[in-house]
């Protein structure tokens, strides 16, 4: 059930293929307009580095987010995933992989031209892109369940951001310290683990939630 789903969301993706460039298209002119801002002063720009990437990762990880669940549940496939899906939260953990894929993992494969254009000290670019390939899981899993919640919502994205923002604390304090922590020459190694767990925690009970509240959400349409 995991690779059927999870092949069914890549073809979806390959045809819409907006839904990956929307949110790095995003990064990329957030990132150019900071870098823009700062008229040149690299050295203040590198001290704040690492809170402007995290909140645009964070900021472009919700954009995809309100799209999550939106196709399925306007062509009734949605419905059909309650019904017929056994256990449900496999398919879930399918469609998260698959946005976190075009999301997450993308970003944190071009962390590294961000950074550069952040001026961001180059020994700190390996520890942001592991704190991103830690945090940016969590951000998705947890952001699923704003998405399931709100699916039925008409122009829910301002709903869905009062809804994640809250949970996405937690990574963004301990991804943004960690990285800048590193930059400052300090090996902050307690915000790794604690971004690890975070991602565990997320990973054991958000497919369980985005399961429940997609059927809230259809019993209430």
């Amino acid at each position: 059930m995991f690779a059927a789903q999870f092949r069914r969301e890549w073809l979806c993706v390959a045809r819409a293929r907006d839904e990956i460039l929307n949110p790095l298209a995003f990064l990329f002119l957030g990132v150019l307009l900071f870098a823009m801002a700062f008229g040149g002063d690299d050295e203040a720009l590198s001290a704040y580095a690492p809170g402007i990437v995290w909140v645009l990762v964070l900021l472009a990880n919700l954009m995809s987010l309100e799209i999550l669940f939106r196709r399925d549940f306007e062509d009734g496939t949605l419905e059909q995933f309650v019904l017929l899906a056994r256990p449900p939260f496999v398919a879930v953990l399918a469609k998260v992989a698959v946005q976190w894929c075009v999301t997450g993992f993308a970003i944190t494969a071009l962390a590294p031209l961000a950074a550069l254009m952040l001026s961001m000290p180059p020994e700190a670019v390996p520890m942001l892109m592991l704190c991103l390939l830690l945090g940016t899981p969590a951000l998705s899993l947890l952001g699923a369940v704003g998405a399931a919640l709100t699916v039925g919502v008409r122009k829910g994205g301002v709903l869905l951001a009062l809804l994640v923002l809250p949970l996405y604390l937690p990574v963004l304090i301990f991804g943004v310290s960690a990285t800048a922590a590193w930059a400052g020459g300090a090996a902050e190694w307690a915000q790794i683990y604690w971004l690890a767990g975070f991602t565990m925690l997320a990973l054991t009970l958000s497919p369980f939630a985005v399961a429940a509240a997609v059927k809230i959400s259809l019993e209430e349409c």
